[in-house]
């Protein structure tokens, strides 16, 4: 049997667009800086990417750049120095989300004395009471939130359009993580209101190594770019563009929300295949977050007496591709703030999700080989808790 893939969380496969117009645009002799015919070739592709990436969120073409990926861009955006005017005064707080992706939880420029986490309701979503108590007592100061529209563990969607009321409410900023919302929900800046978005390719079917960070509008500027030199990217980023990779990137994209309506529907129905699988094997599964609106693709569960990281070593060894949370973490399986923050008792989960390429019979498979590695932990369970003779 072919193994059986469910972690598009963590990277989804490339999808063919994507490897199509990569492999046209390896062809491109020059460097899009260069003003020879070659580079103006080179610059055109890049310029049409971007056009396509700007389109899909809502943004003017001039305020999308180009990065490697969205740990670049939270390290970009996430920092004291962001102007919404020119020469404005730095923001005095940074308040995040205490589910965030550890791109934001470490990758931020400001002072540890300057950060305040804002606690999780029970169901996964941001507490608003809580948002609205930290920027009152930062009141007479400039607050940022940092706030993902998807989390990647559980899939539940956040209020991330509420949170931009309250946060401009009081003269702040919303800087969105949306690199589990792309093509997934309806995200722009319309939808979300954020200032800031920020998503990563290789979650669309992209390649890795390449994402986007856009702007709202001409208003906000980037005060301190992280890598400096060249004047690429309207001087926000420098460095010779992967225009390859933006291309792939491009496609991704046109390709995941040219069908988005009735791909979330198939998803779904995919993903609550799945969950019926679980609850078969196990009815007292915990499902985290299924009471909050959740993204198509993902769930997030336990099966308690069993562990969770057990679980998935024993899956892959049966062909079978989960996670366990975040593939953040340089390989580890370590335990889930997610969770934490939820107020769960569990440490971890195991977390399916869905993508392009998934298929019924990549359900199906999964539901076969989870009953058999369960059956035998059990069996192992009950043989370990027996009498001795």
């Amino acid at each position: 049997m072919a193994r059986v893939y469910l972690d598009h969380n963590a990277t989804s496969p490339l999808r063919p667009q994507a490897r199509a117009a990569m492999l046209a645009a390896l062809d491109a002799l020059g460097n899009p800086s260069s003003i020879h015919a070659e580079g103006r070739a080179a610059k055109a592709l890049l310029e049409d990417a971007r056009e396509t990436v700007a389109k899909a969120i809502g943004a003017a073409r001039r305020n999308v750049v180009f990065v490697s990926g969205a740990t670049e861009a939270a390290n970009l955006a996430l920092s004291p120095n962001i102007e919404v005017q020119r020469n404005a005064a730095p923001f005095d707080v940074l308040l995040i989300g205490a589910g965030e992706h550890a791109c934001v939880l470490q990758g931020h420029r400001f002072p540890p004395q300057a950060v305040e986490h804002i606690a999780l309701n029970a169901d996964g979503t941001l507490s608003l009471e809580a948002l609205d108590a930290a920027l009152n007592k930062n009141q007479g100061g400039r607050a940022m939130l940092a706030l993902q529209a998807v989390n990647n563990e559980t899939g539940v969607i956040q209020p991330v359009a509420a949170a931009a009321a309250r946060v401009h409410a009081a003269g702040g900023l919303l800087v969105c993580d949306a690199t589990q919302a792309v093509g997934r929900i309806d995200t722009t800046f319309m939808t979300t209101d954020a200032d800031i978005l920020f998503f990563s390719s290789h979650k669309l079917g992209g390649p890795t190594g390449v994402g986007a960070l856009a702007l709202r509008d001409d208003s906000l500027h980037l005060a301190n770019p992280v890598l400096r030199g060249g004047g690429q990217e309207y001087g926000r980023r420098a460095g010779t563009e992967n225009v390859a990779g933006v291309v792939g990137f491009a496609a991704a994209v046109a390709a995941s929300i040219a069908k988005a309506p009735q791909e979330s529907a198939r998803l779904a129905a995919l993903r609550d295949a799945l969950e019926h699988k679980v609850l078969k094997v196990a009815p007292n599964a915990q499902f985290y977050g299924r009471e909050a609106g959740r993204s198509a693709n993902a769930t997030a569960f336990a099966l308690p007496g069993l562990d969770a990281r057990t679980l998935l070593m024993a899956l892959d060894l049966e062909g079978v591709a989960l996670s366990a949370g975040s593939a953040c973490s340089s390989g580890k399986i370590t335990e889930s703030h997610v969770l934490a923050a939820m107020g769960a008792q569990e440490k971890a989960a195991l977390r399916a999700s869905l993508g392009w390429s998934s298929t019924a019979e990549d359900v199906e498979e999964f539901g076969k080989v989870l009953a058999g590695v369960v059956d035998r932990m059990r069996s192992r369970h009950s043989a370990a808790q027996a009498p001795a003779p």
